[in-house]
């Protein structure tokens, strides 16, 4: 068979099966990516190509919404702070790991996140830099527990310069100090993994490779945004860096006139000087939503490029020349095996019929001619340069005489390459792509008639049949939850009113299911784990995954969530919009469904799920912009956080803000509403509509205005509760909750009335120990409460 009959895309299918993302790969180009048609563009490892709907969506967010400093503290300032938290956690999941486990600084790439632990890293003397290659050794000499000298061990989990992958288990290897050089020399290891190369198109799980300090480029991954990279910390390994130098930002408190510095607490405050690029930063948001829409997720981009890159190689270290010359010396440690082991790069240098290099600058010169982009030199690793061309120190030093420096086009020095050709692929590139290259090389470079070494391709391709591994759905999650009982109202008996008699009465329950939605009112309720069932268990996240609240949407209070125990439906109801539900409890089987996401509800990280595409389009066509219904995951646990050394316990929580319930004294509403009737600019508002606004859970009646502010704890029915603060109002409870409108009232009456005060309202949690318990509170019940203590 020739070259032309193998250079077509029956032969690659039999070199790999791998090929696109489940749909036509043509049509994802046409639609994403129309600008290079024509082009072919193979230099991904420099940086790989965005999709246009990552910019034309990046462009909407930013043109809709008022993105300010995250330092300062105002509405625009928050949206920014909470939508670059947001980026963080979705960092950390897509490398499979938790802010638990790791911390994100961002840089400016892959560089300056290397550079930044080399300042701040404890150095001691220099030591001679080893191998870890060399000698391993199976158990760990005699550890002095005494010696904590600091050692740092660094590598590239892939080479950028022949895409050779190195074996992450050389991180706990080194950790642990079972490898040489780190089982010789006492101390503490920390292992920096240069991640930029790998997870370009390669999925890194760390919780099967720990390292302690992994920089990365986000261009890399997504084209989009430049100048934008970042530095994972491990931070069990935070603790042995040590800064001289702060910025803006980075001090908790610091003095002018004397050596007096705090740092921050918080270890990406600590580190990130000034304020960060925080409009690219929101970019990532886009760039991970059109990557993961498009290709399923890195593992799939790993299986499809490295398939291309398994055959280019196979074809071009076969070509040869007419009299039997090899066309190409390949620089590679493996034979493309396996993709665990090589990524998708391939360097090479071309060679006459006469067994003479052929300059690199030359290759360029006519792959430009032809629109075909790749890269030549030695892509800023001369030791991989020096290593694969055999390029001594001695005549590094004698091309630098010549004229040769890094980065010109000097490509041959005494017939000596100087550096060579690489051509990479990205999850965009195409089977097209690599037939137009090898016909190029074939017209261009080769003596004819073109001919194949047929006895090499054989072997190439049988240990492709033996290699080729299945491609793996990312999305294919295990989950170690168990599955909720069903809550059915059916059975459920009202709790009997207490018969203690007393002038405190439960006059009205509302859950909120959806945050910052709609109420849905009850007469008995469900108690449970986190509070009333279901109250606050979803919440609706922006385009970026920033929890919407009436702050910034007051229209979410259009919609009308209702709870069916009977069905187990959540049911979305809207004026001028189709009914539609979501299922209550995400079954086991779902789980694959609802892909996992991290967002923030008050500072705390919460994991949650997504659910689905139906509620998203329901939302966003009612709100006028990119919206999706998030849900707490059923095993994710959120504790409220202590205010004072006197709490005992630290209850779960779901979506609220600050505690499991809120409560409010009807005595205390009326009280504001008489003072907003007295006020000449009173807006004709009854005590029903300002109830609304202030969102509780419980309305009591009670006998005076605001006594419930010095209750200690208080019983209803038989629950126990204990009240752990006071609400402290925002321009929320300004919403009309009827109409979705803004109104300066009540909150500047209860601003007047209490002298610029503006508590309504008590927090009140059920988890004291020993406490009564009790499966439903009923509208009616007694109330008995406990002044705090004089």
């Amino acid at each position: 068979m020739d070259f032309h009959k193998l250079n077509s895309f029956e032969t690659f299918k039999e070199v790999w099966s791998c090929y696109g993302y489940g749909e036509n790969l043509e049509d994802v180009l046409e639609g994403e990516f129309t600008r290079i048609k024509g082009t072919v563009y193979l230099d991904h490892a420099a940086t790989t190509l965005y999709p246009d709907s990552l910019v034309r969506s990046y462009c909407l967010d930013i043109s809709r919404n008022v993105y300010g400093n995250p330092h300062s503290h105002n509405p625009s300032s928050r949206l920014t702070h909470e939508t670059v938290e947001r980026v963080r956690y979705r960092i950390l999941q897509h490398f499979n790991t938790t802010a638990e486990e790791y911390s994100v600084i961002f840089t400016s790439g892959c560089t300056a996140a290397i550079k930044l632990v080399a300042e701040v890293f404890p150095w001691r003397s220099q030591t001679e830099n080893k191998e870890v290659e060399n000698r391993a050794k199976d158990k760990t000499r005699g550890e002095d527990a005494v010696c904590q000298t600091p050692h740092l061990f660094c590598y590239p989990a892939q080479s950028n310069f022949s895409g050779t992958k190195y074996p992450l288990s050389h991180v706990e290897g080194i950790q642990a100090r079972r490898l040489y050089p780190a089982c010789d020399c006492r101390g503490q290891w920390f292992v920096l993994l240069d991640a930029a190369s790998l997870v370009s198109c390669s999925p890194l799980n760390l919780q099967d490779c720990p390292a302690d300090f992994i920089p990365i480029s986000f261009y890399k991954i997504f084209g989009f945004p430049t100048g934008l990279g970042a530095l994972l910390v491990r931070n069990q390994a935070a603790a042995i860096l040590k800064k001289t130098y702060f910025g803006g930002g980075t001090a908790a408190a610091y003095l002018s006139g004397e050596d007096y510095y705090v740092q921050a607490a918080n270890l990406s405050d600590r580190y990130e000087d000034g304020t960060v690029s925080f409009l690219d930063i929101i970019a990532l948001n886009h760039s991970f939503e059109a990557l993961y829409r498009i290709t399923g997720g890195m593992q799939n981009i790993q299986q499809h490029t490295f398939g291309l890159a398994r055959y280019t190689y196979m074809l071009l270290s076969s070509l040869c020349h007419g009299n039997g010359q090899p066309v190409a010396q390949m620089y590679t440690q493996g034979q493309f095996d396996s993709p665990n082991t090589q990524g998708a790069i391939v360097n090479f240098n071309l060679i006459d019929s006469r067994g003479e290099i052929i300059g690199y600058s030359q290759v360029d010169r006519m792959a430009s001619l032809y629109n075909i982009h790749v890269r030549t030199g030695c892509f800023c690793n001369t030791g991989a340069c020096q290593s694969f061309l055999g390029i001594t120190n001695q005549q590094m030093k004698r091309n630098l005489q010549a004229g040769h420096v890094c980065g010109d086009t000097i490509d041959l020095v005494d017939g000596q390459p100087t550096g060579s050709v690489r051509v990479s692929f990205g999850y965009m590139s195409t089977f097209d792509d690599c037939q137009k290259f090898l016909s190029f090389v074939a017209e261009c470079f080769v003596k004819k008639p073109v001919a194949v070494d047929h006895a090499r391709i054989e072997r190439l391709r049988a240990a492709s049949a033996s290699n080729e591994e299945k491609t793996v759905n990312i999305n294919e999650v295990k989950h170690k939850v168990e599955e909720k009982k069903k809550v059915s109202q059916k059975g459920f008996e009202p709790v009997h009113p207490n018969s203690r008699e007393g002038a405190y009465t439960l006059t009205n329950i509302y859950i909120y299911p959806i945050k910052s939605c709609g109420a849905f009112e009850a007469h008995n309720w469900p108690v449970g784990p986190q509070g009333l069932l279901y109250d606050r268990a979803w919440m609706v996240v922006n385009g970026n995954g920033v929890c919407l609240s009436q702050k910034r949407e007051p229209r979410l209070c259009l919609i009308r969530p209702q709870v069916h125990l009977s069905s187990n439906e959540l049911v979305l109801q809207a004026s001028r919009m189709n009914t539609i539900s979501v299922p209550l409890e995400i079954r086991t089987e779902m789980h694959a469904s609802y892909p996992v996401c991290q967002s923030k509800v008050c500072g705390d990280r919460v994991e949650t799920k997504d659910c689905g595409d139906e509620a998203a389009s329901w939302l966003s066509d009612l709100l006028g912009q990119p919206c999706r219904l998030i849900r707490q995951s059923p095993d994710f646990i959120r504790c409220m956080k202590n205010k004072s050394d006197t709490a005992v316990t630290s209850p779960s929580l779901s979506l609220v803000n600050e505690a499991q319930y809120l409560m409010i004294n009807r005595a205390s509403v009326e009280l504001i509403h008489k003072v907003m009737s007295s006020r000449q600019d009173y807006p004709e508002l009854d005590t029903q509509n300002i109830i609304s606004r202030f969102r509780s859970n419980f309305v009591i009646a009670g006998v005076k205005p605001f006594e419930e502010d010095n209750w200690s704890n208080l019983i209803i029915g038989n629950i126990r509760f204990m009240v752990r603060g006071q609400c402290v109002r925002c321009q929320m409870v300004g919403v009309d909750q009827s109409t979705g409108t803004k109104t300066k009232e009540p909150l500047m009456s209860l601003s007047a009335y209490r002298n610029g005060k503006v508590t309504f309202g008590v927090y009140l949690t059920n988890q004291l120990p020993g406490s009564p318990t009790a499966t439903v509170l009923s509208v009616g019940s007694h109330i008995l409460p406990e002044p705090q203590a004089s």
